[in-house]
């Protein structure tokens, strides 16, 4: 008798997957871009002939290499293989292969159906979702994960994406979790229960910081279809008060100015640039001489909120920089030990050793761990309120001082002047009498 279906077969992108190795990175690169999946073909009884059927991508496609993506196929077909051998007929059951498992699950509540090692059907765990066919492990989804997001953020931001997601895989190992388990039996509990972990051993900030990477990762997972939803977002947000660096007063500003006047005039000048341009301190690592225009008066940084940023430069800080047109324009602006040269580390090196550098100056004069070289930037935007609030309205200040500050929104700016303490009341002593 004839088999009622066909073996079913990979499609891999138009390309012969055993001549993987011959193809040209090209080659390799269009097949990549294609949807690979599962095909085959079951006889229609009405016809006696066989028909093709729908095609089964499971996750396969979430993958971006060829390696993964080929064993996910293997165990696709297998899964396939099995059922149609346990007497799945889509003309009869009229069901897809993911409704047809679904209802399988339900009829028969913690059997497991195993092919090579790969559980189709779990008793607590439905294993078809949407469109996929067999589930990704942890490693796997948390692998897709920090791939993606690595192209999405910057070189600053994603280590310490990393470095939290990583604590999390370490305790769910810990927890008895393995990393071949499925990414869906992580519950939204276990979320929970790590992030009370993380409070009790820092601080309210660290946990909230925890749960938007762990909510970001299941983002990417939801977005991809390899979860159904993501349930991290849900989790409520403590309240936690944040630290912040505290202005320093007229008399502190001319002290320290003077003591950096004297004996480190590289970091006064970066100071400078904090001060009178506004820039954050991760910014000024990242000029470079080609940035500022000084015929011209304006520099171009990469900020916080967008790719390139035009500021002018005041003629307060102009005087300071005779003589940088005359250095390679691919040079950094600032260095260890001069204005213009090279120095071969990330940006967010770069800034924290300006930071520990400043520490010297915060010891001479006894400051506590409040204040810093972000508290140049709060500083200054004060004082710039104080004096433009003399003869201009409050709506006038901030519709000036956006421009100068580089904030994206008004609502941004408002609530960065509260933070800071920027507005201030006038005396309100004759009201008391």
């Amino acid at each position: 008798m004839k088999l009622n279906y066909s073996e079913p077969k990979f499609y891999t992108g138009g390309v012969d997957i055993f001549n993987w190795s011959k193809l040209s990175k090209k080659q390799k690169e269009v097949a990549l871009s294609k949807n690979w999946y599962v095909y085959y073909s079951y006889r229609n009884p009405q016809t006696g002939k066989l028909e093709r059927q729908t095609n089964l991508k499971a996750s396969v496609n979430t993958y971006p290499d060829k390696a993964r993506r080929w064993k996910m196929l293997k165990i696709v077909k297998a899964a396939i293989e099995n059922l149609l051998e346990a007497g799945y007929n889509p003309f009869v059951d009229n069901k897809s292969v993911k409704e047809y498992l679904q209802s399988q699950e339900k009829e028969k509540v913690g059997q497991t159906i195993n092919t090579k090692g790969t559980s189709v059907i779990q008793q607590s765990n439905p294993v078809l979702q949407v469109d996929n066919a067999i589930q990704m492990s942890i490693k796997d989804a948390f692998q897709l994960g920090l791939e993606t997001k690595q192209r999405i953020l910057n070189e600053n931001s994603f280590p310490k994406f990393k470095s939290r997601i990583k604590r999390f895989e370490v305790w769910l190992s810990d927890n008895s979790y393995t990393e071949e388990n499925c990414i869906t039996t992580i519950q939204k509990k276990s979320v929970i229960q790590y992030l009370n972990s993380v409070l009790q051993l820092t601080s309210a900030r660290n946990r909230n910081n925890t749960r938007t990477a762990i909510s970001s990762l299941f983002q990417v997972l939801e977005d991809n279809d390899v979860v159904q939803e993501n349930f991290v977002k849900k989790i409520n947000v403590l309240k936690s008060v944040p630290e912040r660096n505290k202005t320093y007063t007229p008399k502190q500003v001319e002290d320290v100015f003077h003591y950096m006047k004297v004996n480190d005039p590289i970091l006064l000048l970066f100071v400078q640039f904090i001060s009178y341009n506004f820039l954050r301190p991760i910014e000024v690592c990242r000029l470079r001489i080609g940035d500022l225009d000084l015929k011209d008066k304006k520099l171009y940084v990469r900020a916080k909120n967008q790719p390139v940023k035009t500021k002018i430069i005041p003629d307060i800080l102009i005087d300071k920089l005779s003589g940088l047109e005359k250095l390679d324009s691919n040079a950094l602006l600032f260095t260890p030990d001069r204005i213009g040269g090279l120095w071969e580390t990330k940006e967010g090196n770069r800034r924290d050793y300006f930071t520990k550098r400043f520490k010297t100056v915060k010891g001479h004069f006894s400051l506590g761990t409040n204040y810093g070289l972000y508290s140049f930037r709060h500083t200054f935007i004060t004082k710039l309120y104080k004096e433009l609030a003399i003869k201009l309205t409050p709506n006038e200040v901030k519709s000036k001082l956006m421009l100068i500050t580089g904030h994206s929104t008004m609502k941004a700016l408002e609530q960065y002047l509260r933070d800071i303490d920027a507005v201030l009341p006038q005396d309100y002593s004759n009201m008391l009498k």
